[in-house]
């Protein structure tokens, strides 16, 4: 059966009644209803800004902490003994430096934690500096940073001849075969240790790995095979 024109027209009408009816009744919680959306939207906001400010005010600290760095560097690496001067000056700025990493996370704490390795790295203290790297790896793992700081793990391990440990982290760094220029050298870097330890077998594996994997390498790959003819005589 077929709806009426005017029967349609009070229907809508009676309809629009009752929304208004609605509205009118519940206008009070409506309206808080309304004004606690904005203030969410109104908090993101803030929040998003307060978080890009404090980015920034880090990154800059940062800036500062690494040239700072770079000015004692030299100082740090010579064999020459530091004046008093710069020692004082490499104190306080390892004192900063640790305050930096604890008031801070992600990726700008953990390009502190690569400052910091990279000076007990200097000072051939490897096993701060190992501490230090993996420090960083774990507070931005998902970084360019991470692959890099693991590298350094395990050159620091190799700098205590903890050769199992850094065996363990030249092949995690490996495994950033994509994102990690130097992926190829820490794999080559396994197969050097296992040689090391006298562990042909595995050193033969990881040398074929590598060649598997990069085989476009314009240095590794001719390495990687000139020792598996070594090995395979």
């Amino acid at each position: 059966m077929a709806v009426k024109p005017d029967t349609l027209g009070k229907d809508e009408l009676t309809l629009s009644e009752k929304i208004g009816e609605f509205i009118q009744r519940n206008r009070t919680r409506l309206l808080a209803g309304l004004c606690a959306i904005v203030l969410v939207i109104a908090g993101f906001i803030i929040i998003s800004v307060v978080r890009e400010k404090n980015l920034s005010n880090a990154l800059s600290k940062l800036d500062t902490l690494s040239r700072r760095y770079d000015d004692l560097r030299a100082s740090i690496s010579s064999k020459e003994e530091m004046s008093a001067s710069q020692l004082s000056e490499l104190t306080v700025l390892i004192a900063d430096i640790a305050e930096f990493e604890k008031n801070n996370s992600g990726f700008p704490a953990a390009r502190a934690y690569s400052i910091s390795a990279s000076i007990y790295m200097d000072q051939e203290k490897w096993e701060q500096a190992e501490e230090k790297w993996l420090k960083a790896a774990e507070t931005a793992p998902k970084t360019y940073l991470a692959p890099i700081a693991i590298y350094n793990a395990a050159v620091a391990a190799e700098g205590q001849d903890n050769i199992e440990t850094a065996i363990t982290y030249y092949t995690q760094a490996a495994g950033f075969r994509e994102s990690f220029p130097s992926a190829v050298r820490a794999q080559f870097s396994v197969g050097r240790l296992e040689e090391s330890r006298n562990n042909k077998d595995s050193a033969i594996a990881a040398y074929r790995n590598l060649l598997a994997n990069w085989p476009n390498d314009p240095v590794w790959p001719n390495l990687a095979q000139n020792r598996l003819l070594i090995l395979t005589d």
